[in-house]
């Protein structure tokens, strides 16, 4: 073992206070759990156990959202679309033949690649709409 080794580990045991509590761990029969998750009603189970046992002393916790998604049909259509497309394959084999001067670049041909991005605009609208980040969805 070398020097460096040591002073970490005694550096690392005098910290002041570590970071986060440690985790406490508590086993339940699985009619015991069954009985809590019913009694919770579809709230987290930790978060249950804590507001029961603490009351009103129960410190509010920050999360990040378990469901970050606020329309599941809108996300099913926009993953629908995706992976009906080959968009991604498709568009890098346009930007290959652009590339290598295969695909000759003719009206038609940036009409239709404009309506390729029109569509992908919309996609790409649908699926921030249904994340909650669209227009009208606060910040």
């Amino acid at each position: 073992m070398n020097p460096l080794d040591r002073n970490f580990n005694r550096l690392a045991a005098s910290e002041k206070e570590p970071k986060y509590p440690p985790p406490f761990s508590l086993r339940l029969t699985f009619a015991e759990r069954a009985k809590l998750e019913e009694l919770a009603g579809g709230m987290p189970l930790g978060a249950f156990i804590r507001e029961r046992l603490l009351g009103e002393h129960v410190e509010k916790r920050r999360t990040r959202g378990n469901f970050p998604v606020k329309d599941h049909e809108a996300l099913g259509r926009v993953l629908g679309q995706l992976g009906a497309s080959r968009l991604s394959a498709n568009l890098n084999q346009l930007a290959r033949a652009v590339n290598t001067g295969i695909l000759p670049v003719t009206p038609e041909t940036d009409e239709s690649l404009k309506e390729a991005c029109a569509a992908i605009e919309d996609m790409r609208c649908a699926l921030m709409e249904a994340l909650g980040k669209g227009p009208g969805s606060g910040p």
